[in-house]
């Protein structure tokens, strides 16, 4: 067993031997998380990722590696689905109920609309996913989706497409006709940012053993697991020259911007194999369809170990982690900051008296803001997942004894089966919620002073990767 795999089995034996279930302890840690006694909600960055989209790349790509073709999806490659669109407004209509439970909206009506800013990235995946959101939590206003592509828009995207990549940032498939890369979430595309290819290569290798077939034996285990799968699992295989995924050469090389380094081998491939099968899964295809038949929620959790994994070496690391977060996070913390002051503040992205502002990009973005502050979370069985719509939220509250503002921080995020069923999220119902600790400020209550927020966040923030401007 490997360390990872075991420190996640002894976090989940925790909660067993508390006799708490996943989605209990969830419901706990968000009453916990918002018991802020004494205190108000001030204002709120939330950093989420897009909705279920349909995988990214041709089939070809992928039936390569299976005894039997993965189904067919009704949107172009990348895009979000309808499904997609709609597990992100149910979960908008929770953020609605959670943040008036807080006292931060009123329940109903269009009245604080006025206070939200929306940005999101140029992909068709991300303006959809944000326009489904701005819905949910505001029925009826019209809330303006606002993105690189220059003039605010309402949200709707364009349906051209263009080559794409194998990673959820990296490409551009269904990107606004005309728009340039936003810095904000492919600071390396847009040249804002720059890493050394070496140091990253070495930073990889150095938690490696300097051999990245460590990484296929370390997670022999799930690879196995999910070569099975590909393999037809007991059905009669149509392809009988599929390629096993633990053919594939392992390397690491320099990459071409985004991400700053190309990995090969059998945990990448695993990587968007697995998931694929997510998607399959919360799109809500049929049991036969997903994992063609083989596979069930307990299933997809442990070969999700695997997309973690790649991501984790891939834009956890440190070195690669400071430098794709650090204007991101430079812009979030200027953004808080601007709430916090009542005063405008260069660089900041919307106005003083926004109540909300919503990011909508990637999970590259979410895991890279992640391992710029050294943060984790465990929800829904998983260990730092960032699974579609799950968001990194960052809440200024103000005491009402002193005056002073503080921080706390959570990753919430629909539970596999929440997105699989559509499942309507109440306070009876609601999705998972961790909160998390920032290790360079948190308390034990879990909350950071501002001073000790602000200054921890400047620590991890590279200036020289930071544009001027949002």
């Amino acid at each position: 067993m490997t360390l990872r795999a075991a420190s996640r089995l002894f976090l989940l034996s925790l909660v067993a031997i508390a006799g708490i279930s996943p989605a209990k302890s969830a419901a706990q840690s968000t009453n916990a998380a918002n018991a802020n006694p004494g205190a108000d909600l001030q204002m709120v960055v939330m950093l989420s990722r897009h909705g279920v989209r349909s995988p990214i790349g041709s089939p070809d790509q992928y039936n390569k590696y299976s005894a039997v073709p993965w189904p067919a999806w009704d949107v172009p490659p990348g895009f979000l689905t309808a499904r997609g669109y709609q597990l992100m407004k149910i979960f908008g209509a929770w953020d609605r109920t959670k943040f008036s439970g807080e006292g931060l909206f009123s329940p109903a009506g269009c009245a604080d609309s006025g206070r939200v800013t929306i940005r999101a990235d140029i992909d068709q995946r991300t303006l959809e996913s944000a326009k489904a959101l701005a819905e949910g939590m505001f029925p009826g206003c019209s809330l303006p989706v606002h993105s690189q592509a220059a003039a605010p828009s309402d949200g709707s995207a364009s349906s051209g497409s263009m080559p794409g990549a194998s990673s959820d940032a990296s490409s551009s498939m269904g990107s606004t006709p005309g728009s340039r890369p936003d810095p904000l979430f492919r600071p390396l595309v847009a040249g804002v940012a720059h890493v050394d290819p070496a140091l990253a290569i070495a930073a990889i290798d150095g938690r490696i053993g300097g051999e990245p077939n460590h990484l296929t034996e370390a997670l022999h285990p799930q690879l196995a697991a999910l070569d099975h799968v590909l393999a037809g699992c007991g059905h009669e295989p149509v392809n009988a020259k599929r390629v096993s995924i633990f053919d594939i050469p392992s390397s690491l090389k320099p990459g071409s911007g985004d991400p700053p380094v190309a990995a090969g081998g059998p945990l990448v491939t695993a990587s968007t194999m697995a998931e694929n099968l997510l998607l399959e899964y919360t799109q809500g295809m049929h049991d036969a369809d997903v994992g063609w038949g083989c596979v069930d929620g307990a299933t997809l959790r442990d070969l999700m170990q695997l997309d973690t994994a790649r991501w984790d070496y891939g834009f956890r690391t440190p070195v690669i982690a400071r430098t794709y977060a650090s204007n991101l996070l430079d812009h979030i913390l200027r953004t808080m900051e601007q709430s916090v002051t009542g005063n405008s503040v260069p660089g900041a992205i919307g106005n003083p008296g926004d109540r909300l502002v919503l990011l909508v990009g990637h999970d590259t973005n979410i895991v890279a803001v992640a391992g710029a502050l050294g943060i984790n979370w465990v929800f829904d069985g998983r260990e730092d997942d960032t699974p579609p719509g799950g968001a990194l939220v960052f809440e200024v509250w103000r005491s009402r004894a002193d005056g002073k503002p503080f921080v706390r921080v959570e990753y919430m995020a629909q539970t596999l089966e929440q997105m699989r069923n559509a499942t309507a999220l109440t306070l009876a119902d609601p999705p998972a919620d961790a909160p998390v600790f920032v290790p360079a400020c948190s308390r034990q209550d879990l909350s950071c002073a501002w001073d000790g927020f602000s200054a921890a966040v400047r620590q991890t923030i590279d200036p020289a990767d930071v544009s001027p401007q949002p």
